[in-house]
């Protein structure tokens, strides 16, 4: 009796929702401000990385939300009959770590192209380089933005219109550092903010050691990927070897028990 119950109020519930009369969508957008507290710090920057800029990091955000709404609403549903305070504690709970799945496959497929993502960084300061040595820093930034890596371009676009408007400290640099918390995106912010500052007598000496230390990067980012490889192929020789020291083991304790048999 009580699946058919259940069953009945999930039909309701989904009729209702599909009529209008109940909406989980305006339910979200009316108390939003009160959702998005749930949300993570580095989220934006995730969603970025995974599908660029032409995604809504909200709208995917707005999701899951429904999601973890729906799954607590069915199981509440689930414990009608026998609705207590432990019961709405394990629906909540549920419901939260469907909210969470989203966020934990987006920010492992980071970490699974995460040098290629770090890297980007760097290669698009290498590639203004001839940029700055022609304009000021923050019009090379503004004439790079169409061909900078579209992860990238929101956040430049908010530098510049900050440093635009009046804002002449290090603060628009540190902003987009901290919206892409990629490896030394810190310290990169803070060279090209010290390449801003430069006089025209030092410009080509404060050229010299930004093009070195990008380099570097470049060159550090380089050997990690390689290192991943390699430290990647070896896993899968020692998981081979591994499986085959097993079947080889396998195949002669049937030969010694066939013998025995004998």
């Amino acid at each position: 009796m009580q699946i058919e119950i259940i069953l009945i109020a999930i039909i309701v519930f989904f009729v209702m929702s599909y009529n209008g009369q109940m909406s989980i969508k305006d339910f979200i957008n009316d108390n939003f401000y009160l959702f998005r507290k749930l949300k993570e710090d580095d989220w934006d920057f995730y969603v970025r990385a995974k599908y660029g800029d032409n995604v809504n990091a909200d709208t995917i955000f707005i999701k899951r939300i429904r999601n973890g709404l729906l799954v607590i609403i069915i199981c509440l549903f689930f414990f009608i009959q026998s609705l207590d305070a432990l019961k709405i504690v394990i629906s909540f709970v549920i419901g939260y770590l469907v909210f969470k799945i989203d966020y934990s496959n987006i920010k492992s497929y980071y970490k699974k192209h995460i040098f290629y993502i770090d890297s980007m960084l760097p290669h698009y300061l290498k590639s203004i380089e001839i940029l700055i040595q022609h304009y000021t820093v923050p019009v090379a930034i503004g004439k790079s933005i169409s061909d900078a890596p579209d992860i990238f371009k929101d956040g430049l676009q908010e530098m510049i219109n900050e440093i635009n408007s009046g804002n002449d400290s290090i603060d628009p640099y540190m902003n987009f550092a901290r919206k892409y918390p990629v490896r030394d995106s810190m310290r990169m912010m803070r060279l090209l903010y010290r390449l801003s500052l430069g006089s025209q007598d030092r410009k080509q000496e404060q050229m010299l050691m930004f093009s070195r230390t990008i380099s570097n990067l470049q060159q550090k980012a380089r050997e990690t990927k390689y290192k991943n490889r390699l430290d990647k192929m070896e896993s899968k020789t020692m998981s081979m070897l591994v499986s085959t020291g097993l079947g080889v083991m396998i195949l002669l304790i049937f030969a010694v028990l066939q013998m025995m048999d004998l």
